[in-house]
């Protein structure tokens, strides 16, 4: 019977290596700086989101707690519901691609890979 439920386990654990089971939340990366602009009296930020996974990842979720901004981004780029954003809508950001955006406020928000998908690893 342990033989059995070894097998079984192998067989699962091959399956989810074969479909591309990827957890690539530490190879998003997410870069923040000053523009040196100002936007209704707050300091813009440049936001760009790197995909350093080997493959493309979809619905991709940042925490954006408290996120505000006086100039606004466009939600095909970044929307919030809460304290999570979704980036390009959920669509694939290929491997070594990248996502920019800009946003003005002060304090500058931190915003940390929430969720992804793996897609085609």
């Amino acid at each position: 019977m342990a033989s059995m439920f070894k097998s079984f386990i192998v067989i699962i654990l091959l399956s989810l290596i074969s479909k591309g089971y990827c957890a690539c939340l530490d190879k998003i990366n997410i870069l923040t700086a000053r523009s040196g602009r100002e936007v209704q009296g707050q300091p813009e930020w440049n936001v760009t989101v790197t995909n350093n996974c080997p493959c493309a990842q979809k619905l991709i979720k940042l925490t954006c707690q408290g996120f505000q901004t006086a100039e606004p981004v466009s939600p095909s780029i970044l929307s919030k519901d809460g304290d999570t954003c979704l980036l390009i809508n959920g669509n694939e950001l290929p491997a070594g691609s990248s996502v920019y955006f800009s946003y003005a406020w002060d304090p500058p928000i931190v915003f940390w890979p929430k969720d992804s998908v793996g897609v085609g690893c």
